[in-house]
């Protein structure tokens, strides 16, 4: 009878194991390894910050990752100069001035991964309740940076 209950625990613990693994993440990976997963048991917020790489003016963007959904949504932009990249489309939102910047907010753009790279100058940095990460001063220009919602397991890939 104890070995069926030490059994029944260890088969227990294992399933619970297996369970938080198939539990969606929000990962973030850049150089060819896992920089951040962070759970999703509800909407993660977080944000991209840049230079952009023509205009030479700063941009935010504002984020969900839904572990729900599976997905990626871009909420809001602020940015100081239109160019090349940056909403414009009255249909794709809100648009408001805020001092020196423009801002674009209720979008609802939704995407499954979102790739960045690392620029000469971007200063890319991204922005997560468990903190910032200064991209553009942990890799090299050039470094492609991933961000999408996946299993738990895929931390280990």
């Amino acid at each position: 009878m104890k070995k069926i209950k030490v059994f029944s625990v260890l088969a227990l613990g294992c399933l619970l194991i297996f369970l938080e693994l198939l539990q969606p993440v929000f990962l973030i990976r850049g150089g060819g390894r896992t920089l951040a997963a962070l759970p999703l048991r509800q909407e993660q917020p977080f944000s991209i910050w840049f230079m952009h790489s023509v205009q030479k003016t700063p941009v935010l963007e504002n984020l969900v990752a839904d572990g729900q959904k599976k997905e990626l949504r871009l909420c809001s932009t602020r940015y100081q100069s239109f160019g090349v990249g940056l909403p414009f489309w009255l249909s794709e939102g809100e648009f408001h001035e805020e001092g020196d910047f423009f801002v674009f907010d209720h979008m609802d753009r939704h995407f499954r991964t979102i790739s960045l790279r690392t620029g000469v100058g971007t200063q890319l940095t991204l922005t997560t309740s468990a903190g910032t990460l200064r991209l553009y001063e942990m890799f090299p220009p050039g470094t492609k940076i991933d961000l999408l919602v996946a299993p738990g397991y895929e931390v280990f890939r």
